[in-house]
C-alpha cells in the first residue's frame, strides 16, 4: 500500500431523518420520500451558484457512523453471498468515501434541500458535484453480479451487517 495519506475538510453536514444506519434505506432509489438538507459551511455558501439550475447532484462524504475496520469482502444487503467490496456499496470501506445521486428540491444561501436522500443525520460532507446524465450514465453500462430489481432496493433496508 502506498504511504500517501491524504486528509479533508469537511464543507458541511448533511441533516437527515435518520438517527442511525439500522432500518435506513440502503441506496437513494430506496428513499423516494426521504428529504434532507445539505448545509454548507457559510465560507463555501458562494459555490452554490447555479446548482439549482441542475435536477439532481452527486454527495461526497465521509461514512461516520461506520465502523474504522473494513473487510475486502462483505455480504452486501442485496446478496447473501460474500462479495468484493469494491464490487459493492457496503458503508465499511478502506476510505470511509460514500456517494449519493439525489434530487435538488431548492437552493438557498447555504443550503440545498434534497430528495432521496440515504445517509445518516450530521453526516459530513466532503463535496457536491451536479449530476450531469451525459457525463454519470454510460450507454453500455452492466451491473455485473448485481441483477436485484428496482423494488428490491426500495424495500431493502440497512441492517447489523455494517454497523
Amino acid at each position: 500500500m502506498p504511504d500517501d495519506q491524504f486528509q479533508y475538510e469537511s464543507i458541511g453536514v448533511i441533516r437527515t431523518p435518520f438517527e442511525s444506519p439500522d432500518g435506513m434505506p440502503i441506496q437513494p432509489a430506496g428513499a423516494d420520500d426521504a428529504v434532507g438538507t445539505v448545509e454548507v459551511d457559510e465560507s463555501y455558501a458562494d459555490g452554490l451558484q447555479d446548482l439549482d439550475g441542475f435536477t439532481h447532484c452527486i454527495l461526497l462524504y465521509h461514512f461516520h457512523a461506520s465502523a474504522d475496520t473494513a473487510s475486502l469482502q462483505v455480504e452486501p444487503f442485496l446478496d447473501d453471498e460474500k462479495r468484493g467490496v469494491f464490487a459493492t456499496r457496503a458503508p465499511q470501506r478502506p476510505n470511509q468515501i460514500g456517494l449519493s445521486v439525489v434530487e435538488i428540491d431548492s437552493v438557498t444561501d447555504h443550503e440545498v434541500t434534497v430528495r432521496g436522500i440515504d445517509v445518516v443525520d450530521q453526516t459530513p460532507l466532503l463535496d457536491i458535484k451536479p449530476f450531469v446524465p451525459d457525463f454519470d450514465v454510460p450507454n453500455d453500462a452492466d451491473t455485473g453480479w448485481l441483477n436485484a430489481s428496482k423494488s428490491t432496493i426500495q424495500s431493502k433496508q440497512a441492517d447489523e451487517r455494517f454497523l
